[in-house]
Formats: structure tokens, sequence, C-alpha cells
């Protein structure tokens, strides 16, 4: 018999951010993140009114390996990324 290999699965990162509406120029920060596989090792850096800059700079760190591959602004003051890194 031959020996059938798993194809590795790209690890994606969901990120649903907002700005506070009455702070004029106020830094986005995350309202949610889903993590699908791994985002070792920014991990701690994804969690709820954490500020998106932060999360952003570990991801896209050439180390990690992360890009975004969509992003979408829903309004003014939100929005969402998805981020990708080949497994």
């Amino acid at each position: 018999m031959s020996q059938v290999d798993a194809v590795p699965q790209p690890d994606l990162v969901l990120i649903s951010w907002s700005r506070n509406p009455l702070v004029p120029g106020s830094a986005r920060r995350i309202v949610a993140a889903r993590v699908i596989g791994s985002a070792v090792p920014c991990r701690s850096d994804l969690r709820p009114n954490a500020l998106l800059r932060t999360a952003l700079a570990c991801l896209l760190d050439n180390d990690v390996g992360f890009k975004i591959v969509f992003r979408k602004q829903t309004s003014p003051i939100s929005g969402y990324l998805l981020l990708q890194r080949e497994g």
C-alpha cells in the first residue's frame, strides 16, 4: 500500500475591530478574534479590548508569517480582517 500524507492546512485568524465613536482618532481595538489552527506566538494579543495595532505587529512579523488576505471596513468605526499563514 502507498502512504497518504495529509495536506497541511493554513492557519487563519479573523479579527473584528472597532474604535470609540466619541473620541475622534481613537485607536482600533479588538472586539472578537477567532483562530483556526494556531496563532502562536501571538495568541495573547488577540483578546477583546486589546489594541489591533499590537496584534497586527505580532502577526505580520516575518518570523510569524501571517498575511492579510481580506479586510473590510463595515462602518467608519468598525471592520474586520482575515489573516492567513500557510501550514
